[in-house]
Protein backbone atom coordinates (compact mmCIF):
# COMPACT_ATOMS: atom_id res chain seq x y z
CA UNK A 1 0.00 0.00 0.00
CA UNK A 2 1.09 3.33 -0.87
CA UNK A 3 0.97 5.80 2.15
CA UNK A 4 0.39 9.56 1.63
CA UNK A 5 2.54 12.68 2.72
CA UNK A 6 1.17 16.24 3.27
CA UNK A 7 3.78 18.32 3.96
CA UNK A 8 3.09 22.10 5.27
CA UNK A 9 5.91 24.77 5.69
CA UNK A 10 5.20 27.90 7.60
CA UNK A 11 7.94 30.91 7.51
CA UNK A 12 10.82 32.24 5.11
CA UNK A 13 11.21 30.91 1.60
CA UNK A 14 14.14 28.97 2.58
CA UNK A 15 12.30 26.83 4.66
CA UNK A 16 9.86 26.21 1.57
CA UNK A 17 13.34 25.21 -0.37
CA UNK A 18 14.25 22.85 2.61
CA UNK A 19 10.27 21.50 2.23
CA UNK A 20 10.66 20.69 -1.19
CA UNK A 21 13.50 18.79 -0.97
CA UNK A 22 11.83 16.57 1.50
CA UNK A 23 9.00 16.39 -0.74
CA UNK A 24 11.39 15.25 -3.50
CA UNK A 25 12.78 12.47 -1.08
CA UNK A 26 9.71 11.43 0.11
CA UNK A 27 7.86 11.03 -3.88
CA UNK A 28 11.44 9.06 -4.63
CA UNK A 29 10.40 6.65 -1.49
CA UNK A 30 7.46 5.51 -3.22
CA UNK A 31 4.93 7.86 -0.59
CA UNK A 32 2.11 9.79 -2.70
CA UNK A 33 2.35 13.75 -1.97
CA UNK A 34 -0.60 15.53 -1.24
CA UNK A 35 -1.28 19.32 -1.53
CA UNK A 36 -3.72 18.89 1.34
CA UNK A 37 -1.82 17.54 4.54
CA UNK A 38 -5.18 17.12 6.06
CA UNK A 39 -5.84 14.95 3.68
CA UNK A 40 -3.13 12.65 3.65
CA UNK A 41 -1.79 9.07 5.89
CA UNK A 42 1.04 11.04 6.97
CA UNK A 43 1.42 15.18 8.31
CA UNK A 44 4.35 16.85 8.19
CA UNK A 45 4.65 20.25 9.34
CA UNK A 46 7.90 22.15 8.61
CA UNK A 47 7.40 25.07 11.07
CA UNK A 48 9.37 28.34 11.53
CA UNK A 49 10.77 29.65 15.15
CA UNK A 50 11.97 32.87 13.94
CA UNK A 51 9.95 35.42 15.90
CA UNK A 52 7.27 34.70 18.60
CA UNK A 53 4.11 35.14 15.70
CA UNK A 54 5.98 32.50 13.71
CA UNK A 55 5.93 29.89 16.71
CA UNK A 56 2.35 30.60 17.27
CA UNK A 57 1.16 29.96 14.14
CA UNK A 58 3.48 26.56 14.25
CA UNK A 59 2.08 25.66 16.96
CA UNK A 60 -1.64 26.17 15.85
CA UNK A 61 -0.79 24.23 12.57
CA UNK A 62 0.08 21.79 14.89
CA UNK A 63 -2.55 21.45 16.73
CA UNK A 64 -5.17 21.71 14.27
CA UNK A 65 -3.49 18.99 12.67
CA UNK A 66 -3.37 16.95 16.16
CA UNK A 67 -6.92 16.90 16.29
CA UNK A 68 -7.30 15.61 12.92
CA UNK A 69 -5.19 12.92 14.41
CA UNK A 70 -6.83 12.42 16.98
CA UNK A 71 -10.47 11.91 14.96
CA UNK A 72 -8.28 9.62 12.58
CA UNK A 73 -8.49 11.21 9.51
CA UNK A 74 -4.60 11.15 9.80
CA UNK A 75 -2.34 8.83 10.96
CA UNK A 76 0.41 10.05 11.83
CA UNK A 77 2.47 13.44 12.67
CA UNK A 78 5.59 14.88 12.37
CA UNK A 79 7.11 18.07 12.96
CA UNK A 80 10.53 19.49 11.95
CA UNK A 81 11.84 22.38 10.88
CA UNK A 82 13.40 25.62 12.53
CA UNK A 83 11.04 25.59 16.00
CA UNK A 84 11.73 21.98 16.00
CA UNK A 85 15.39 22.19 15.92
CA UNK A 86 15.19 25.38 18.69
CA UNK A 87 12.50 23.86 20.82
CA UNK A 88 12.97 20.23 20.77
CA UNK A 89 12.61 19.29 24.55
CA UNK A 90 9.34 21.95 24.95
CA UNK A 91 7.49 20.36 22.11
CA UNK A 92 7.67 16.95 22.75
CA UNK A 93 6.54 17.80 26.48
CA UNK A 94 3.83 20.37 25.39
CA UNK A 95 2.84 18.63 22.30
CA UNK A 96 2.79 15.01 22.89
CA UNK A 97 0.22 14.14 19.95
CA UNK A 98 3.68 14.57 17.75
CA UNK A 99 4.72 11.14 16.47
CA UNK A 100 7.89 12.59 15.84
CA UNK A 101 9.86 15.93 16.67
CA UNK A 102 13.39 16.24 14.64
CA UNK A 103 15.78 18.61 13.50
CA UNK A 104 17.06 20.09 10.40
CA UNK A 105 19.67 17.60 9.84
CA UNK A 106 17.77 14.99 9.95
CA UNK A 107 15.74 16.20 6.91
CA UNK A 108 17.54 13.90 4.29
CA UNK A 109 16.13 11.02 6.68
CA UNK A 110 12.63 11.64 6.43
CA UNK A 111 11.30 9.32 4.32
CA UNK A 112 12.52 6.54 6.70
CA UNK A 113 11.19 8.84 9.81
CA UNK A 114 7.86 9.09 8.28
CA UNK A 115 7.50 5.04 7.69
CA UNK A 116 9.04 4.48 11.07
CA UNK A 117 6.13 6.13 12.39
CA UNK A 118 3.82 5.04 10.31
CA UNK A 119 5.19 1.72 12.44
CA UNK A 120 3.61 3.58 15.56
CA UNK A 121 7.39 4.57 16.68
CA UNK A 122 7.64 7.72 18.49
CA UNK A 123 10.99 9.47 17.33
CA UNK A 124 13.21 12.32 18.97
CA UNK A 125 15.84 12.40 16.09
CA UNK A 126 18.43 15.61 16.14
CA UNK A 127 21.74 15.13 14.05
CA UNK A 128 24.18 18.17 13.42
CA UNK A 129 22.72 20.74 11.56
CA UNK A 130 25.64 20.78 8.97
CA UNK A 131 23.65 17.44 7.50
CA UNK A 132 20.88 19.52 6.17
CA UNK A 133 20.62 18.99 2.86
CA UNK A 134 21.43 21.92 0.92
CA UNK A 135 20.56 20.61 -2.97
CA UNK A 136 18.88 17.61 -4.35
CA UNK A 137 16.01 16.91 -6.29
CA UNK A 138 12.76 19.36 -5.39
CA UNK A 139 9.31 19.21 -5.80
CA UNK A 140 8.67 23.05 -6.56
CA UNK A 141 5.66 24.41 -4.49
CA UNK A 142 5.49 27.46 -6.33
CA UNK A 143 4.35 28.02 -9.70
CA UNK A 144 5.84 26.47 -12.35
CA UNK A 145 7.04 29.70 -13.92
CA UNK A 146 9.12 31.19 -10.85
CA UNK A 147 11.29 29.20 -7.81
CA UNK A 148 13.45 30.28 -5.36
CA UNK A 149 17.23 29.04 -5.91
CA UNK A 150 19.45 28.83 -2.24
CA UNK A 151 22.69 29.26 -2.25
CA UNK A 152 23.91 29.15 1.22
CA UNK A 153 22.92 27.81 4.54
CA UNK A 154 23.25 29.62 8.16
CA UNK A 155 24.74 32.95 9.24
CA UNK A 156 27.82 33.91 10.89
CA UNK A 157 26.33 38.08 11.25
CA UNK A 158 25.66 36.84 14.75
CA UNK A 159 23.11 39.67 15.14
CA UNK A 160 22.32 40.57 18.72
CA UNK A 161 18.65 39.90 18.11
CA UNK A 162 18.72 37.23 15.75
CA UNK A 163 17.88 33.12 16.83
CA UNK A 164 19.04 32.29 13.13
CA UNK A 165 22.53 30.83 14.05
CA UNK A 166 21.40 28.64 16.94
CA UNK A 167 19.32 26.98 14.64
CA UNK A 168 20.61 27.12 11.35
CA UNK A 169 24.63 26.84 12.04
CA UNK A 170 27.35 28.81 10.44
CA UNK A 171 27.15 29.94 7.01
CA UNK A 172 27.98 27.39 4.27
CA UNK A 173 27.98 28.18 0.89
CA UNK A 174 26.78 25.46 -2.38
CA UNK A 175 29.62 25.49 -4.84
CA UNK A 176 28.85 27.49 -8.14
CA UNK A 177 28.57 24.13 -10.17
CA UNK A 178 25.76 22.53 -8.03
CA UNK A 179 23.24 25.94 -8.19
CA UNK A 180 24.10 26.82 -11.89
CA UNK A 181 23.33 23.21 -12.24
CA UNK A 182 19.59 23.45 -10.69
CA UNK A 183 19.44 26.65 -11.93
CA UNK A 184 19.32 24.78 -15.58
CA UNK A 185 17.05 22.12 -14.07
CA UNK A 186 14.66 24.92 -12.83
CA UNK A 187 14.51 26.80 -16.55
CA UNK A 188 14.09 23.81 -18.26
CA UNK A 189 11.27 23.13 -16.03
CA UNK A 190 9.96 26.53 -17.21
CA UNK A 191 10.98 28.84 -14.57
CA UNK A 192 10.93 32.21 -16.20
CA UNK A 193 12.30 34.01 -12.65
CA UNK A 194 14.80 32.80 -10.34
CA UNK A 195 14.63 34.33 -6.57
CA UNK A 196 18.08 33.94 -5.28
CA UNK A 197 18.09 33.29 -1.11
CA UNK A 198 20.17 32.87 1.54
CA UNK A 199 20.40 34.34 5.16
CA UNK A 200 23.08 36.94 3.73
CA UNK A 201 23.10 36.45 -0.45
CA UNK A 202 25.54 39.05 -0.33
CA UNK A 203 28.50 36.68 1.84
CA UNK A 204 27.86 34.15 -0.66
CA UNK A 205 31.71 32.68 -1.53
CA UNK A 206 33.40 34.02 1.48
CA UNK A 207 33.36 30.59 2.70
CA UNK A 208 34.19 28.74 0.34
CA UNK A 209 36.15 30.54 -2.17
CA UNK A 210 37.47 32.82 0.57
CA UNK A 211 36.18 36.44 -1.33
CA UNK A 212 32.43 37.34 -1.83
CA UNK A 213 32.07 35.39 -5.36
CA UNK A 214 27.60 36.84 -5.67
CA UNK A 215 28.77 38.70 -8.85
CA UNK A 216 30.50 35.97 -10.51
CA UNK A 217 27.70 33.20 -9.86
CA UNK A 218 25.59 36.41 -11.37
CA UNK A 219 26.76 36.39 -14.62
CA UNK A 220 27.19 32.60 -14.71
CA UNK A 221 23.45 32.15 -13.94
CA UNK A 222 22.45 35.15 -16.63
CA UNK A 223 24.45 32.89 -19.26
CA UNK A 224 21.75 30.06 -18.89
CA UNK A 225 18.72 29.88 -21.58
CA UNK A 226 15.09 30.36 -20.54
CA UNK A 227 14.86 33.10 -17.08
CA UNK A 228 14.06 35.89 -17.98
CA UNK A 229 14.22 37.79 -14.57
CA UNK A 230 16.78 36.76 -11.90
CA UNK A 231 16.28 38.62 -8.46
CA UNK A 232 18.15 39.53 -5.16
CA UNK A 233 16.94 38.88 -1.86
CA UNK A 234 18.96 39.12 1.73
CA UNK A 235 21.26 41.39 0.89
CA UNK A 236 23.28 43.09 3.86
CA UNK A 237 24.68 46.11 3.09
CA UNK A 238 28.17 45.36 4.49
CA UNK A 239 29.12 43.84 1.40
CA UNK A 240 27.61 45.50 -1.48
CA UNK A 241 30.87 45.75 -3.54
CA UNK A 242 31.07 48.07 -6.40
CA UNK A 243 31.81 44.68 -8.82
CA UNK A 244 28.38 43.69 -7.42
CA UNK A 245 26.72 46.80 -7.66
CA UNK A 246 28.52 47.14 -11.96
CA UNK A 247 27.21 43.14 -12.33
CA UNK A 248 23.38 44.08 -11.60
CA UNK A 249 23.77 47.25 -13.65
CA UNK A 250 25.02 45.18 -16.41
CA UNK A 251 22.93 42.15 -16.64
CA UNK A 252 19.62 42.64 -18.49
CA UNK A 253 18.05 39.31 -16.71
CA UNK A 254 19.21 40.83 -13.50
CA UNK A 255 15.98 42.80 -12.19
CA UNK A 256 16.81 46.13 -10.60
CA UNK A 257 15.51 45.42 -7.13
CA UNK A 258 17.55 44.52 -4.57
CA UNK A 259 16.33 43.82 -0.98
CA UNK A 260 18.94 45.67 1.81
CA UNK A 261 17.90 44.05 5.18
CA UNK A 262 18.52 47.54 7.14
CA UNK A 263 16.87 47.04 10.76
CA UNK A 264 17.83 50.66 11.85
CA UNK A 265 19.92 53.63 10.95
CA UNK A 266 20.94 55.31 14.57
CA UNK A 267 24.42 54.09 15.02
CA UNK A 268 23.58 53.65 19.04
CA UNK A 269 20.95 51.04 17.99
CA UNK A 270 22.72 49.26 14.91
CA UNK A 271 25.80 48.66 17.58
CA UNK A 272 23.51 47.28 20.44
CA UNK A 273 22.24 45.47 17.24
CA UNK A 274 25.83 44.09 16.54
CA UNK A 275 25.36 45.51 13.21
CA UNK A 276 28.04 48.19 11.64
CA UNK A 277 27.27 51.60 9.86
CA UNK A 278 25.24 54.54 10.46
CA UNK A 279 22.87 56.53 9.28
CA UNK A 280 25.43 58.78 7.35
CA UNK A 281 27.51 55.85 5.87
CA UNK A 282 23.89 53.85 4.87
CA UNK A 283 22.86 57.48 2.87
CA UNK A 284 26.19 57.45 1.18
CA UNK A 285 25.52 53.48 0.40
CA UNK A 286 22.04 54.11 -1.09
CA UNK A 287 23.06 56.83 -2.97
CA UNK A 288 25.98 55.10 -4.51
CA UNK A 289 23.73 52.28 -5.30
CA UNK A 290 20.89 54.25 -6.84
CA UNK A 291 23.80 56.37 -8.93
CA UNK A 292 25.25 52.77 -10.24
CA UNK A 293 22.24 51.11 -11.22
CA UNK A 294 19.41 53.53 -12.51
CA UNK A 295 15.64 52.82 -12.05
CA UNK A 296 17.14 50.60 -9.11
CA UNK A 297 14.23 49.81 -6.69
CA UNK A 298 14.65 49.33 -3.21
CA UNK A 299 12.98 46.98 -0.74
CA UNK A 300 14.20 46.94 3.41
CA UNK A 301 12.73 45.63 6.80
CA UNK A 302 13.33 47.48 10.07
CA UNK A 303 12.62 46.59 13.43
CA UNK A 304 11.46 49.45 16.10
CA UNK A 305 11.05 49.27 19.91
CA UNK A 306 14.91 47.58 20.07
CA UNK A 307 15.80 47.79 23.56
CA UNK A 308 17.22 51.08 24.41
CA UNK A 309 15.61 52.64 21.94
CA UNK A 310 14.47 55.92 22.40
CA UNK A 311 11.63 58.35 21.10
CA UNK A 312 14.66 60.15 19.16
CA UNK A 313 16.52 57.25 17.92
CA UNK A 314 12.81 56.23 16.46
CA UNK A 315 12.08 59.77 14.86
CA UNK A 316 15.70 59.42 13.71
CA UNK A 317 14.32 56.33 12.00
CA UNK A 318 11.01 57.50 10.65
CA UNK A 319 13.28 60.66 9.28
CA UNK A 320 15.41 58.10 7.46
CA UNK A 321 12.93 56.30 5.76
CA UNK A 322 11.27 59.26 4.66
CA UNK A 323 14.37 61.11 3.53
CA UNK A 324 15.83 57.59 1.39
CA UNK A 325 12.01 57.34 0.04
CA UNK A 326 12.37 53.70 0.14
CA UNK A 327 9.82 51.83 -2.44
CA UNK A 328 9.73 48.93 -0.37
CA UNK A 329 9.90 49.09 3.56
CA UNK A 330 8.42 46.42 5.78
CA UNK A 331 8.21 46.80 9.92
CA UNK A 332 8.58 44.02 12.70
CA UNK A 333 8.10 45.00 16.41
CA UNK A 334 11.09 43.55 18.16
CA UNK A 335 10.87 40.48 19.30
CA UNK A 336 12.59 39.16 22.88
CA UNK A 337 14.30 35.92 21.73
CA UNK A 338 15.63 33.31 24.15
CA UNK A 339 19.16 32.81 23.74
CA UNK A 340 19.95 35.71 21.99
CA UNK A 341 22.18 38.55 23.46
CA UNK A 342 19.45 41.36 22.87
CA UNK A 343 16.87 39.71 25.08
CA UNK A 344 18.86 39.73 27.87
CA UNK A 345 19.77 43.82 27.20
CA UNK A 346 18.05 46.38 29.98
CA UNK A 347 15.45 48.74 28.66
CA UNK A 348 13.34 46.45 27.05
CA UNK A 349 10.08 48.38 25.83
CA UNK A 350 6.47 47.13 26.74
CA UNK A 351 4.60 45.65 23.66
CA UNK A 352 2.16 48.05 23.28
CA UNK A 353 5.08 50.57 22.40
CA UNK A 354 6.97 48.67 20.05
CA UNK A 355 3.78 47.65 18.18
CA UNK A 356 2.72 51.27 18.11
CA UNK A 357 6.50 52.78 16.48
CA UNK A 358 6.31 49.86 13.54
CA UNK A 359 2.33 50.95 12.75
CA UNK A 360 3.78 54.50 12.97
CA UNK A 361 6.47 53.62 10.37
CA UNK A 362 4.16 51.47 8.26
CA UNK A 363 1.87 54.19 7.70
CA UNK A 364 4.32 56.49 6.81
CA UNK A 365 5.69 53.65 4.53
CA UNK A 366 2.33 53.37 2.70
CA UNK A 367 2.06 56.89 2.26
CA UNK A 368 5.49 56.85 0.68
CA UNK A 369 4.88 53.67 -1.86
CA UNK A 370 1.18 55.37 -2.52
CA UNK A 371 3.33 58.50 -3.81
CA UNK A 372 5.88 56.36 -5.64
CA UNK A 373 3.11 54.38 -7.03
CA UNK A 374 1.18 57.28 -8.60
CA UNK A 375 4.94 58.55 -10.23
CA UNK A 376 4.40 55.17 -12.74
CA UNK A 377 1.29 56.01 -13.93
CA UNK A 378 1.66 56.81 -17.87
CA UNK A 379 4.63 54.24 -17.53
CA UNK A 380 4.76 50.82 -19.22
CA UNK A 381 6.25 47.87 -17.94
CA UNK A 382 6.50 44.34 -18.35
CA UNK A 383 4.12 42.02 -16.22
CA UNK A 384 4.39 38.34 -15.68
CA UNK A 385 0.83 37.16 -15.26
CA UNK A 386 -0.13 35.29 -12.00
CA UNK A 387 -3.85 35.04 -11.82
CA UNK A 388 -7.72 36.35 -12.57
CA UNK A 389 -9.36 38.27 -9.66
CA UNK A 390 -12.49 36.66 -9.88
CA UNK A 391 -14.03 39.26 -7.94
CA UNK A 392 -12.86 42.31 -9.57
CA UNK A 393 -12.80 40.45 -12.99
CA UNK A 394 -9.37 41.56 -14.45
CA UNK A 395 -6.13 39.84 -14.11
CA UNK A 396 -3.09 40.54 -12.33
CA UNK A 397 0.54 40.01 -12.03
CA UNK A 398 4.10 41.34 -11.16
CA UNK A 399 6.72 43.99 -12.29
CA UNK A 400 10.40 43.69 -12.12
CA UNK A 401 9.44 46.04 -8.85
CA UNK A 402 7.18 43.50 -7.13
CA UNK A 403 8.78 40.13 -5.40
CA UNK A 404 6.00 37.53 -4.84
CA UNK A 405 4.30 37.61 -1.95
CA UNK A 406 5.91 41.01 -0.10
CA UNK A 407 5.16 43.53 -2.66
CA UNK A 408 2.12 44.54 -4.49
CA UNK A 409 0.40 43.76 -7.54
CA UNK A 410 -0.48 45.22 -11.12
CA UNK A 411 -4.27 44.63 -12.02
CA UNK A 412 -5.50 44.81 -15.60
CA UNK A 413 -8.48 43.71 -17.78
CA UNK A 414 -8.25 41.78 -20.74
CA UNK A 415 -9.35 42.71 -23.93
CA UNK A 416 -8.33 40.52 -27.11
CA UNK A 417 -5.90 37.29 -26.06
CA UNK A 418 -6.72 36.27 -22.78
CA UNK A 419 -3.68 35.94 -20.90
CA UNK A 420 -1.47 33.34 -19.88
CA UNK A 421 -0.56 32.27 -16.30
CA UNK A 422 3.08 33.12 -16.49
CA UNK A 423 3.36 35.12 -19.24
CA UNK A 424 4.91 38.35 -19.82
CA UNK A 425 2.45 40.95 -21.13
CA UNK A 426 3.24 44.93 -21.33
CA UNK A 427 0.63 47.33 -19.51
CA UNK A 428 0.54 50.50 -19.28
CA UNK A 429 0.15 52.24 -15.45
CA UNK A 430 -3.08 54.12 -15.50
CA UNK A 431 -4.06 54.56 -12.01
CA UNK A 432 -2.26 53.57 -8.42
CA UNK A 433 -5.35 52.67 -5.41
CA UNK A 434 -4.06 51.60 -2.10
CA UNK A 435 -0.24 50.99 -3.40
CA UNK A 436 -1.56 48.32 -6.14
CA UNK A 437 -0.96 49.62 -9.73
CA UNK A 438 -3.94 49.51 -12.71
CA UNK A 439 -3.16 49.48 -15.87
CA UNK A 440 -4.19 47.69 -19.28
CA UNK A 441 -2.64 45.46 -22.04
CA UNK A 442 -0.99 47.00 -24.81
CA UNK A 443 1.46 44.33 -25.77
Amino acid sequence: MAYSVGMVSLGCEKNRVDAEIMMASLEKAGFTLKDDAALADVAIVNTCGFIEAAKQESIEEILELARLKEEGKIRALVVTGCMAERYREEIRRELPEADAVVGIGANGEIAEIVRRTLEGEKLEIFLEKERLPLEGDRVCSTPSYFAYLKIAEGCDNRCSYCAIPLIRGRYRSRTMESIVAEAEKLAAAGAKELILIAQDTTRYGKDLYGRYALPELLEKLCAIEGPRWIRLLYCYPDAITDKLLDVIAREKKIVKYIDLPLQHCSQRVLRAMRRAGSREELTALIRKMRERIPGLVLRTTMIAGFPGETQEDFDELCAFADEIGFERLGCFAYSQEEGTPAAELPDQLPKEEKERRRDVLMEQQSLAMQRWGESRVGMTVDVLVEGFDRYAECWFGRSAADAPDVDGKIFFPASGRKPRFGEFRKVKITDCMDCDLIGEIVG
